[in-house]
């Protein structure tokens, strides 16, 4: 697929030399900054080296004045209090999160964790009905809850208090809760506005902190903070990333038992976990458990004190996975048959594809597999309980959740954010909710924007990378939104020795530049079809690529990630 190159612009270029000289920087490195706007040396200084000083006071987010004296109610009266949380990464990490937290102040706590497969996403009746038998007094939803009305009713109905702390989109009504902690609900006057689901549950354990004196105590959770925000691709700028990178540095010092194990079993190398780890390799062994079986399974790995155990669970998340890698994969070749079969892409321009037997927990992966193919907003539905339940999926300029609230009157229920969603709807009105899906689409997006871009932070020549440069770009990390591995184009270069194609399609390959002294390894992820052309040593090429590090004899080496290459010209008119 042909890719769009666009080399970012920075409007005022004395700025770069300017923040250059006073970092005493390189003046690329300096413009990557100023792009993620960066602009002074205190600004740089906050960025290089985020303190937990500058998170802001919880006390800031509407209804934690309410929730705090809440919990601490029920801590002082020893009632129960139940964690109600989703069966993903974000939901089990906040969940254990808040569990440890109230344990470790002597908390009568329980936590409860929806079956994905019987119940669904978010606050139910049946969840509700189950805490109420335990005897709980106190529900703190985490990470679900903010468009639950009729369910916060339910619960209200049962005699149960009930907290809500949740970052996704409210609707028009929010819910009639003791409190509601979203940055994001109207009239919230929280400065940041993109903390995850653990990230809120934090916030929360902070105040609860503050009001009883022990400040320190939600610090130690930072880690379970890290892996949710890391996962849950939630901005990493402001205060998530001082959360995740203190988050990240404590899992690399000082692993709980669950993290630890989980990091054995992907066979990691501990003490050196990144938020890219977290993401393709942590992330899918969490969200395992909730996909092919019982998401409890993980929040017992985060809260387990014992190694022994913790490995028990983390070999039981190993191997849910393996199977759903299976699944995904018979998964995706049906779907992918119907794509070439069933669609005429240049008619429909999404993909809406249902099945029957297709399983739940999968389908979500399989969509962002058919967007990374064809570049084009996707759903995947499934049937369950006689109704078409499904996961959407959008690509970088198209907001799904406001395409599919336009879609609404055929749908029985939908939420989500502008990336990806989750729809319910009738099986009858599958074919109607495609039309009109269709046109929305149609009506919104243009033939530019269904060619996937490559947004490049700057021109980079092989001499100007340096071991300061190296150096200094390590401290860019935790990448995430919003901060993503800073992207080079290098002009002009050429392979230094015989490409190879290695793994099912990837290309490794060298590359030279200039006078030939500097030679870097480079490999491509699914760009082998690209062999041909590379294997030319007579080509000159240009380069799009992030730097990242490989290891050969107990020595680190910088190597390229190739994003895309093309066959130099000499005119770059995309730029």
């Amino acid at each position: 697929m042909n890719k769009r190159w666009i080399l970012k612009k920075v409007e005022d270029e004395y700025s770069v030399k300017s923040l250059a000289d006073s970092l005493k920087i390189s003046e690329i490195l300096a413009r990557i900054l100023i792009l993620r706007d960066i602009n002074t040396f205190q600004d740089a200084k906050n960025y290089f080296r985020p303190n937990l000083d500058t998170l802001h006071d919880p006390f800031l987010m509407d209804g934690m004045e309410t929730a705090t004296y809440r919990v601490i109610n029920a801590l002082t009266e020893n009632q129960l209090i139940t964690v109600y949380g989703d069966y993903d990464v974000d939901g089990t990490c906040s969940t254990a999160l808040l569990y440890l937290f109230l344990k470790d102040l002597g908390a009568n706590v329980d936590y409860y964790i929806p079956q994905r497969l019987s119940e669904g996403y978010g606050l139910s009746k049946t969840g509700f009905d189950y805490i109420h038998s335990k005897g709980a007094s106190l529900v703190i939803a985490v990470d679900c809850g903010i468009t639950a009305i009729e369910e916060t009713d339910y619960a209200n109905s049962l005699g149960l208090d009930l907290i809500i702390c949740d970052h996704h989109q409210p609707k028009d009504i929010i819910p009639n809760a003791v409190a509601v902690l979203d940055p994001i609900k109207p009239n919230c006057e929280y400065p940041f506005k993109y903390l995850s689901g653990a990230g809120i549950a934090f916030k929360l354990a902070q105040g609860v902190a503050e009001r009883i004196g022990k400040n320190e105590l939600p610090y130690k959770l930072l880690d379970l903070v890290a892996l949710a925000g890391a996962a849950d691709i939630v901005q990493l700028t402001g205060e998530n990333r001082v959360l995740v990178r203190a988050g990240i540095e404590l899992i690399n010092s000082n692993p709980r038992p669950g993290i630890k194990a989980l990091i054995e079993s992907s066979k990691i190398n501990p003490g050196n976990l990144s938020s890219g780890q977290i993401v393709f390799t942590i992330a899918p062994r969490i969200n395992a458990a909730g996909r092919m079986g019982d998401a409890k399974r993980a929040v017992d790995l985060f809260i387990s004190d014992n190694e022994e155990s913790a490995r028990e669970f983390a070999s039981i998340l190993e191997n849910e996975n393996f199977e759903r890698r299976k699944i995904d994969e018979t998964t995706l070749n049906a779907a992918l048959e119907l794509v070439e079969n069933e669609l005429d892409l240049n008619i429909d321009i999404p993909i809406v594809l249902h099945q029957e037997e297709w399983h739940p927990g999968v389908i979500g992966i399989v969509a962002s597999r058919l967007v990374e193919k064809y570049y084009r907003p996707t759903i995947m539905l499934t049937s369950m309980d006689g109704v078409a339940k499904g996961s959407a999926r959008s690509i970088s300029s198209f907001n799904i959740y406001d395409a599919l609230e336009k879609c609404k009157d055929v749908l029985l229920q939908f939420g989500g954010h502008k990336a990806a969603a989750g729809l319910e709807l009738e099986i009858s009105n599958i074919a109607e909710f495609k039309k009109q899906f269709n046109k929305v689409v149609k009506d919104s997006i243009t033939k530019e924007e269904l060619l996937p871009e490559i947004t490049i932070d700057s021109k980079l020549k092989f001499s100007e990378i340096t071991p300061k440069f190296l150096r200094i770009l390590e401290e860019f990390t935790p990448f995430g939104p919003k901060n993503m591995r800073p992207v080079f184009l290098s002009e002009k270069v050429q392979t230094a020795f015989s490409p190879r194609i290695v793994g099912k399609n990837h290309l490794l390959v060298s590359f030279k530049q200039e006078d030939g002294k500097k030679t870097f390894d480079a490999i491509g992820f699914g760009l082998g079809e690209k062999f041909d052309i590379v294997n030319n040593n007579q080509n000159l090429f240009n380069i799009v690529y992030t730097i990242d590090k490989t290891k050969r004899n107990g020595n680190t080496f910088p190597q390229f990630r190739i994003k895309d290459l093309k066959i130099s010209s000499g005119n770059l008119e995309e730029f």
